[in-house]
């Protein structure tokens, strides 16, 4: 039986009128990659703040390895590290700097600490960038100096919130590439993201988050599975024409389309019975369609199939 890291009972909070977590329960297991994926505004770094014990929830209950979040938070943060999607580097520190600052919090001696930053800023990669001012790194850089900070008191467990936001794809995968070691040394890993790809890429199990509440939870492929459509349609039109979205939801499952640009993205059962029905249409329209590309769903399609919405379409 699989032995439980993080427990969340019915935890909700609330700030003002607005509900950011609506009665959530999770069991995370311990030496997993756990993935929330939402798009901004769902709540993940309202539950990612509860979960380190930033604030408490207004109901419900967290624990983590067996102990209450309410009542044992130092001890709880002995055993936890938490990357926040803000920049948690003194700019004006150097990079061996603001290890020493950090190590200094958890009471690290000196001597056991120099030796555990180095062998920290070697595995992220920053050994050569000791001397270098936060304020001279890369985006890519200071994510990964993020890391090694959230990884200065060995944690088991690690938080991260966002980890590789506003970072390009090489650097976003070397970030990739470390969670996955760091998955392989037995660390249980929970991660906010809003990209599919990265929850896709990474996870042992995905909860979908969507304006409060856990709207779906399994496998990527259990999800794909059970909530992605067959077949992903995606058309693009030299121009849009008038009413394109009502022209075209009777060929989509649950006349469910996604328009973008000069584009839609539709969802069927069958790709060789739609696609002559979506050409005739087109012409008929007057819509002149410059590329048709069939996909195999993604998690964007799971959360489409859920809310009607991309990921990186929220309501505020």
């Amino acid at each position: 039986m699989k032995e439980i890291g993080i427990d969340i009972e019915g935890v909700s909070k609330r700030f003002g009128k607005t509900i950011a977590v609506d009665n959530v329960s999770l069991k995370i297991y311990r030496g997993e990659l756990f993935s929330i994926l939402g798009p901004n505004g769902a709540g993940k770094t309202t539950l990612m703040s509860m979960i380190v014990g930033i604030f408490p929830p207004d109901s419900g209950r967290i624990s983590i390895l067996g102990m209450d979040i309410s009542k044992d938070i130092d001890e709880i943060k002995k055993v936890i590290g938490y990357i926040p999607q803000e920049s948690i580097l003194y700019d004006k520190l150097t990079v061996y700097e603001n290890m020493m600052f950090y190590a200094g919090l958890y009471d690290i001696p000196g001597s056991k600490a120099k030796e555990k930053i180095m062998k920290l800023l070697n595995f992220v990669g920053l050994k050569d960038s000791i001397k270098k001012r936060a304020k001279n790194l890369s985006g890519g850089m200071r994510k990964r100096l993020n890391i090694a900070i959230g990884l200065i008191n060995d944690p088991e467990i690690l938080v991260l919130d966002e980890p590789t936001t506003g970072l390009d794809p090489n650097a976003r995968r070397n970030i990739w590439d470390l969670l996955r070691f760091l998955k392989k040394e037995g660390k249980t890993i929970i991660m906010a993201t809003h990209y599919m790809e990265e929850a896709d890429e990474l996870s042992d199990r995905v909860a979908i988050m969507d304006y409060g509440k856990i709207i779906a939870l399994d496998t990527s492929d259990n999800l794909k599975k059970h909530f992605g459509p067959k077949t992903v349609l995606e058309i693009s039109f030299y121009k849009s024409v008038s009413n394109m979205e009502e022209e075209f939801k009777n060929f989509s499952i649950n006349g469910r389309i996604v328009m973008y640009n000069n584009s839609l993205k539709l969802y069927a059962e069958d790709a060789d019975i739609v696609l002559p029905q979506i050409v005739e249409k087109s012409l008929k329209i007057g819509a002149k369609i410059k590329r048709i590309e069939i996909k195999e769903p993604t998690l964007e399609d799971v959360f489409i199939k859920l809310t009607g919405r991309r990921l990186d379409q929220h309501e505020v």
